[in-house]
């Protein structure tokens, strides 16, 4: 790639605590069929540096390489978006992984409509989760066209894997460093209400790695990230009364999920009276009598409950559920 001029797409990895998974990313990006690019990759003050660059070591020459002190996903992200060069921005978390076409689709697509500032695929789930092998567009589908609302209610989930304008990604302000996750549903919310175009496909160009233990893994952790986002929102952006009715319908809903899980969460760490408090609080807006008679139990048969999850998870999905 010559250095006079500039090349089409800039990878962004932001890096921390990867460096069993990132020499697999970094290959299937040096697999692509397009070749127009660069790879910065952003080591977040990773603990495991020496690890890290040992790893990266054999790619120093084909990589923009940057250490920072630890600031989180946001901030790496916008190190190197700030040192990128070229026009379109492709993001690749280092636990992921590109089929080798995902470039050529992306990037024509950006080419051959200038009008679309974002454009997301499908992925393929692979990990040691339960939902290991199946579509990410199937357990968070996109339907209709991105809109704010269509992104506050679910109708359209993002992908994290996108490829975007770099002037649409700075022109919407970048990634909000204050953010430690939701950080990117964030972005897409601020890119749309400012007339950003989003679009999606359904080709399945990622192999989107979930893993245990992982901050994502932990759906009470995401809606109390998501429910942050929505109270931004509802201070930062100038919303329609419309826009503020569905993010306010939304933010209850989230709040009764983030009861649900923290709840389930109680039970299995044993604290009953804690677990009956939430899931009664999460039944409040779902009325559900599955939900009623589980807090029956748990005031009743807590451990004969706990034995028919392990039975279930053991001989029924065949995975431990209890996250």
């Amino acid at each position: 790639m010559s250095e006079e001029r500039p090349p089409a797409v800039s990878v962004i990895m932001p890096s921390y605590r990867v460096s069993q998974y990132i020499g697999e990313a970094i290959e299937s990006i040096l697999a692509q069929t397009f070749k127009d690019y660069e790879i910065i990759v952003v080591n977040d003050g990773s603990p495991d540096t020496e690890e890290l660059e040992r790893v990266l070591a054999p790619y120093m020459d084909r990589i923009v390489y940057i250490e920072q002190e630890n600031r989180g996903c946001s901030a790496a992200r916008n190190t190197a978006i700030l040192a990128s060069r070229g026009r379109y921005l492709s993001l690749l978390d280092p636990d992921d992984i590109w089929e080798k076409h995902y470039l050529e689709v992306q990037v024509g697509m950006l080419e051959l409509d200038p009008s679309i500032d974002l454009v997301y695929p499908n992925a393929t789930i692979f990990g040691d989760m339960p939902d290991s092998g199946r579509l990410f567009m199937d357990l968070s589908p996109s339907h209709g066209e991105v809109t704010f609302e269509s992104l506050v209610c679910q109708q359209c989930n993002v992908m994290i894997s996108v490829t975007a304008r770099r002037e649409a990604i700075v022109g919407a302000g970048m990634f909000d460093e204050s953010l430690r996750s939701a950080e990117d549903f964030d972005m897409w919310l601020r890119l749309a209400h400012a007339g950003g175009r989003i679009v999606y496909h359904r080709e399945p160009l990622v192999r989107y790695r979930r893993r245990r233990g992982s901050l994502s893994s932990n759906p009470a952790w995401m809606c109390r990230n998501v429910l942050r986002v929505f109270q931004k929102a509802e201070e930062g952006l100038d919303l329609s009364v419309r826009e503020r009715e569905v993010m306010r319908l939304q933010a209850l809903h989230f709040r009764a999920l983030k009861d649900l899980y923290e709840g389930k969460q109680a039970f299995f760490q044993g604290e009953v009276d804690s677990a009956i408090e939430n899931l009664t609080r999460a039944n409040e807006f779902f009325k559900s009598g599955k939900l009623r008679l589980t807090c029956l139990m748990l005031r009743v048969w807590p451990q004969l409950l706990l034995r028919a999850y392990d039975i279930r998870d053991r001989f029924i999905i065949g995975a431990n559920t209890k996250y």
